[in-house]
C-alpha cells in the first residue's frame, strides 16, 4: 500500500514539528518516513498515532551526523517503500548560548555538520531522482539565527546561515528542473516537548504559561504552512516564508541589544 503512495520524508522528526507535518501530510494521502536520532518508544509511538488516524506511516533511526547514513536512507526509501516526492529537514543545531572561547572546534563543526552539511547531503541523495521525475519539494526548518546573528550563537548563527544560503543555491539550480526548496523561518518559541520543553526542563510549562496559547507556534498549525508549500503550483512558488506568533517582534524589528540606542 506504501508503495504506491507518494512518500514524504521527515529527517528531525521529534514530537513538536517533524510528528505534526508527518501526519499532515500523511493525512494528504503521503506515506511518512519519520526519522530521528533517538528514542525509539516515542519514535513507534508517533507511527502509531498516524496509523491510527488511518495513514501510513514508518521509522527509523538515524544519526544525521554519521557518513552515508542520510543517503543509505534515501536509497532505502526509494528501492523499498516509494518515490519521495517531498521532504523536510527539520533538524536544529542549536547548542546554548556559548561564548567564543567556550565553543570547542568539534562543537562549532558538529552544528555546521547537522544545520547546513545535513541538507546538502540530502540534496545530493534525493535531487538527481527527483529532477528524473520533473517534481519534488525540499523544505527546510530555519530560525531567526539564520538572519541576525546574536552572542552566544557562533555555531548555531554560522549554521543556519549557511542553511539559508544554501538553499537559495539549490534553488537557483533545481527550480527550473521542478524541485522546490523552501527556506521556513521559524521566528518564535514552537510548542514542542521533545525540543524547547527539554531545553527548559522544570521550566516549560511556567514558560508557555507566560506566553499563552496564542503567544507560541502551534505545530499542528505550522504543519498546514509545510503542507502549503509542498503544494503549491509551479506558477506560484515561495521561496522563504517567516511564521511567528501575533505578538512576537518581527526578527527584523528586536533589537537584540535594547541597551544599545541603534
Amino acid at each position: 500500500m506504501a508503495g504506491k503512495k507518494p512518500v514524504f520524508l521527515v529527517i528531525g522528526a521529534g514530537a513538536g514539528i517533524g510528528a505534526h507535518a508527518a501526519a499532515r501530510f500523511a493525512a494528504g494521502g503521503y506515506h511518512a518516513v519519520l526519522a530521528r536520532r533517538s528514542n525509539e518508544d516515542s519514535l513507534a509511538r508517533l507511527v502509531r498515532q498516524i496509523e491510527d488516524d488511518g495513514g501510513t506511516a514508518s521509522g527509523t533511526l538515524l544519526n544525521a551526523a554519521e557518513d552515508g547514513s542520510i543517503e543509505e536512507l534515501v536509497e532505502r526509501i526509494e528501492r523499498d517503500i516509494g518515490p519521495i516526492d517531498s521532504a523536510l529537514y527539520n533538524l536544529g543545531a542549536q547548542i546554548g548560548n556559548r561564548t567564543l572561547e567556550n565553543t570547542p572546534h568539534k562543537t562549532f563543526e558538529l552544528g555546521w555538520r547537522l544545520a547546513c552539511f545535513g541538507v546538502f547531503r540530502l540534496a545530493h541523495a534525493m535531487f538527481p531522482a527527483m529532477a528524473e521525475r520533473g517534481k519534488g519539494s525540499l523544505l527546510v526548518t530555519s530560525a531567526t539565527a539564520a538572519m541576525r546573528g546574536n552572542a552566544g550563537q557562533h555555531s548555531h548563527a554560522a549554521a543556519m546561515a549557511g542553511r539559508r544560503m544554501l538553499c537559495q543555491t539549490l534553488n537557483a539550480e533545481f527550480a527550473a528542473k521542478g524541485i522546490h526548496v523552501a527556506h521556513v523561518v521559524v521566528d518564535g518559541a514552537v510548542n514542542s516537548p521533545e525540543t524547547l520543553g527539554k531545553l527548559l526542563g522544570d521550566n516549560w510549562e511556567r514558560f508557555k504559561e507566560s506566553l499563552g496559547a496564542d503567544g507560541i507556534i502551534d505545530p499542528a498549525a505550522l504543519a498546514e504552512t509545510y503542507w502549503h508549500l509542498a503544494q503549491q503550483p509551479k506558477n506560484c512558488w515561495s521561496h522563504e516564508v517567516d511564521v511567528r506568533p501575533h505578538s512576537e517582534v518581527p526578527w527584523w524589528n528586536d533589537n537584540p541589544n535594547p541597551q544599545i540606542d541603534s
